[in-house]
């Protein structure tokens, strides 16, 4: 049985990944409709080795589609999810428009698959953010084998969370830089080339930022209410690959050589741990790959239960479409999808 599928967004950083995304794994899909504004009505996007011509979202029949991929930025989506939810297509939203819906699912297939369960309510499931979605990939098996207290965790960011304009600012600047022209910023709020900048997303009454926000608020949500996050949102001239400092206290003890084999063990998770040069990922080596990466993990000598890990990963995928696509193929492999306007 093939199903039905619709992209919102197709011509965007996440769009683009998730059709690539859905044909190297194979998905059911007997319809991939590419769908995005006025303005990029008519651009072509790659879906395999077919070419699919963007159509127009406003005019777009939702109802003969099943699964809508939406990736279109937070705006768009609150304007259109519900409505193409009350179409009968299930929306599955890479924005932040309906994490924090008490029922509107919020999930990363590694870590909450079963609650996946309660997007019946609305007809929309949420994928998190991209700094999230690494984070409790690893954070899930160690939770699960000596219970988290608290999360200390320091991100280190790609401009590709910032879309193409962040990408092309990067490129523009560091090129300023070795000709010698003027350094022009735009999109970030500082020069981004051979620099980083403490600050993504808006900042909060309480001095946080919106970024900072998201990644507390979501691992609570997805992982458990009762661990504590505290969260430092840093923007680096990386292109793709988002990276983490991560210091976490558990409530039992764990080893160092207990949270290796436990996290070798983790689906998603790829172990590279050496103690020697090299011996550990970088975000140039994330990129183009899905799993979430974890080095360095070493034991914490200020805390009674205490360690570090290094977390990388390709934040266009896991981070983003890879993530949407595994959440649409949870919906097909445990047979939540009516199938109705199956081919």
């Amino acid at each position: 049985m093939g199903y039905r599928l619709a992209i919102v967004g197709a011509t965007g950083n996440v769009g683009r990944e998730i059709l690539n995304i859905l044909d190297e794994r194979g998905f059911p899909a007997d319809e991939v409709v590419a769908l995005a504004s006025r303005r990029s009505q008519g651009t072509e996007v790659a879906y395999g080795d077919k070419t699919l011509k963007t159509q127009f979202l406003d005019t777009f029949d939702f109802s003969k589609s099943d699964i809508c991929l939406m990736s279109a930025g937070g705006e768009v989506s609150k304007k259109w999810s519900p409505k193409i939810a009350a179409a009968g297509c299930v929306v599955i939203d890479n924005s932040s428009a309906f994490r924090y819906d008490p029922d509107v699912p919020l999930i990363v297939p590694e870590v909450n698959a079963d609650a996946v369960a309660m997007f019946s309510r609305k007809n929309i499931i949420a994928n998190p953010n991209c700094s999230t979605a690494q984070l409790v990939v690893a954070l899930k098996p160690l939770h699960d084998h000596a219970k988290i207290k608290r999360v200390v965790v320091s991100t280190y960011q790609s401009v590709s969370g910032a879309g193409k304009e962040g990408m092309d600012e990067l490129f523009k600047q560091s090129r300023a830089v070795f000709v010698a022209d003027a350094v022009e910023v735009s999109k970030f709020t500082k020069r981004i080339a051979f620099n980083v900048i403490p600050h993504i997303d808006v900042f909060m009454e309480d001095g946080s930022t919106k970024e900072e926000w998201k990644v507390m608020a979501e691992t609570k949500k997805i992982l458990d209410p009762k661990i504590k996050v505290t969260c430092t949102a840093v923007r680096v001239p990386v292109f793709i690959g988002h990276s983490e400092a991560v210091n976490i206290e558990f409530e039992n003890p764990i080893t160092a050589d207990e949270a290796r084999a436990i996290l070798r063990e983790a689906p998603g998770c790829l172990v590279v741990d050496k103690h020697e040069d090299g011996g550990y990922t970088t975000p140039y080596e994330s990129a183009g790959e899905d799993a979430t990466f974890i080095s360095r993990i070493r034991e914490d000598q200020t805390l009674e239960n205490g360690l570090n890990i290094w977390v990388v990963a390709d934040n266009l995928r896991k981070g983003a479409a890879l993530n949407a696509v595994q959440i649409a193929e949870l919906l097909v492999n445990r047979g939540l999808l009516k199938g109705k306007k199956a081919a």
